[in-house]
């Protein structure tokens, strides 16, 4: 053998399980089809959010958090209805106990740090025993993506000089080797060096090919979200409707889900093939890294939003309440896009954009350009976008501001009298403290939490007040990201044939296993659980592979 376990993807989870089955003293090869500037992959581009259950940070905010509600949470959003959600909610089981238990002091362990504010991502759906977070749980790590990889990397290349971890780039899995019914190693193409920037595409040119024999072999490589073909072909059109025609790509071009159908062929089982998450508040991103590169909108609730025709949207599809539920109202439409209307004083407090590009304060971990967050101004990065990205209209009168988003669409949908009536019927309410509309009471709701009303929520005024102008508009458009199915596999991390039998030699960890069992987080997702379940799965496979 050329290693005792062949790592197929050099991301988060490839990392995790790589790093934890080398201090096993097991021998370790990691491949990866792209160079070595993209080591840590998606992970890298994120915010670095991850779910903790009553940690310090959220009691220091007086966050009363339990693992029961937590689990009544995640398993009102996971809404488990099939026969093949055995091992998904296993699996949801046994990360719920690792958040709430020794997950933090793990991470604490090995340097990770985090952002003393904890977030109040995906809201929810408005009942108690259904989708969304009942409290705030999104723990910001300090350094962003970057950060949450920063121990793993350290560890690989002590191991990778101690001779445990052997790294191999450009190297393309094309198909699984099988050896007497078991999986034995892998098979595929070397592509030519690329020295392209992390995160763009790079070359496919085949320069040699490559086989490797192990005793184990662990598929990490990831989604299909840079695969718009396959998004669509695998789209829920009965829950979602038809599946856009056009969407922004949140991760790059080199998730393209190919080690999915290989591992098939490996007799692996893919289960839950259409959940799926995907953000409806993608912006086009005028500085591109990889192609129809998309960035997200983190949003504050008090922003008026609209579909394509300038039809108010109704609870629970609010700003951060309720990701797949305004992605259902928005295919509704009929449109691939909809609307915010805002004003500056909203976007200065309320817009943050996900990625650790986007976020340099909290990337190079820089306070004195974090306390400008505090400032008079929306932070440097949404400025750049309001004067340069093309999904952004500012003006200062509503007359204006819908010629503009009409000139943008080029479709001329949206009527001005049809928007000034609802957003005035809006702002009345704005003034009346008993208030009948559902957004106006979760604006205030979430001021009632010290964190928001600091940092996430501007406070409550008329979007046609001219003093808390101009007025924006900001087009939304649908962006890909996760992939919520996958290859099913045990609590070991063993891929399972249909039959429920492992196949010998094949374990799979992160998102190409749905994040542990072949969809832990069922239809729906309660946010920080990616990373999460990326770092939880591959310590799962890297402390079992080979045993």
């Amino acid at each position: 053998m050329d290693c005792d376990v062949l790592v197929i993807g050099a991301g988060l989870a490839g990392l995790v399980a790589a790093v934890e089955a080398a201090d096993r003293g097991l021998k370790v090869i990691v491949l990866d089809q792209e160079g070595e500037q993209n080591l840590g992959g998606q992970a890298f581009w994120s915010l670095g959010g991850l779910l903790f259950v009553d940690s310090p940070e959220q009691r220091r905010m007086r966050i009363r958090d339990t693992l029961d509600l937590a689990r009544q949470d995640w398993m009102g959003s996971a809404q488990f209805d099939r026969p093949e959600d055995f091992w998904p909610r296993r699996w949801a089981e046994a990360y719920l106990d690792f958040a709430a238990g020794e997950k933090r002091a793990w991470l604490h362990s090995q340097g990770m740090r985090w952002f003393p504010v904890v977030g109040w991502a995906e809201r929810g759906g408005g009942l108690a025993h259904g989708h969304g977070n009942s409290v705030p749980r999104f723990h910001v790590t300090w350094g962003t993506g970057p950060g949450v990889l920063a121990p793993f990397i350290a560890r690989a290349r002590a191991l990778e000089a101690r001779g445990r971890i052997r790294f191999r780039f450009r190297h393309q899995v094309d198909e699984l080797i099988i050896s007497n019914g078991a999986v034995t190693g892998a098979r595929g193409s070397v592509l030519k060096n690329d020295a392209v920037p992390r995160g763009q595409r790079s070359s496919r040119e085949v320069v040699d090919e490559f086989w490797f024999e192990a005793g184990a072999v662990v598929v990490s490589s990831g989604g299909i979200g840079g695969n718009h073909d396959l998004v669509r072909k695998q789209w829920p059109v009965d829950r979602l409707g038809p599946p856009p025609e056009f969407m922004v790509s949140g991760v790059p071009d080199y998730v393209d889900g190919r080690m999915v159908e290989i591992a098939e062929h490996a007799r692996g089982s893919v289960i839950n093939k259409d959940r799926m998450w995907h953000y409806t508040e993608g912006l086009r991103n005028f500085d591109p890294i990889w192609p129809n590169h998309g960035i997200r909108i983190l949003p504050g609730p008090s922003s008026f939003w609209c579909d394509a025709d300038g039809n108010r949207f109704a609870a629970p599809a609010m700003p951060g309440f309720d990701t797949l539920g305004t992605l259902k109202a928005i295919r509704k439409s009929g449109a691939d896009y909809s609307w915010f209307i805002l004003t500056k004083a909203i976007i200065k407090k309320e817009f943050a954009l996900s990625g650790s590009e986007q976020n340099p304060d909290l990337t190079n971990k820089d306070i004195p350009l974090l306390l400008k967050r505090l400032g008079k101004n929306p932070p440097g990065p949404v400025q750049a976008f309001m004067d340069k990205g093309e999904d952004f209209v500012v003006r200062d009168r509503l007359e204006d501001l819908v010629e503009g988003m009409n000139a943008l669409s080029g479709e001329g949908r949206l009527s001005l009298e049809h928007l000034r009536r609802q957003i005035e019927a809006r702002d009345r309410e704005i003034g009346n403290p008993f208030s009948k509309d559902a957004q106006i009471t979760a604006m205030r709701g979430a001021r009632n939490y010290l964190g928001d009303r600091l940092m996430r929520t501007a406070k409550p005024h008329r979007l046609l007040d001219p003093k808390a102008g101009p007025l924006i508009a900001v087009r939304l458009n649908i962006l890909t990201r996760k992939t919520l199915g996958g290859l099913q596999t045990d609590l070991n991390g063993r891929v399972l044939e249909l039959s429920g039998e492992p196949v010998p030699g094949l374990y799979a960890a992160g998102e190409v296993a749905g994040f542990g069992g072949g969809g832990m987080h069922g239809y729906s997702a309660l946010e920080g659980t990616f990373l999460g379940g990326c770092l939880f799965s591959g310590r799962v496979v890297g402390r079992s592979v080979g045993a």
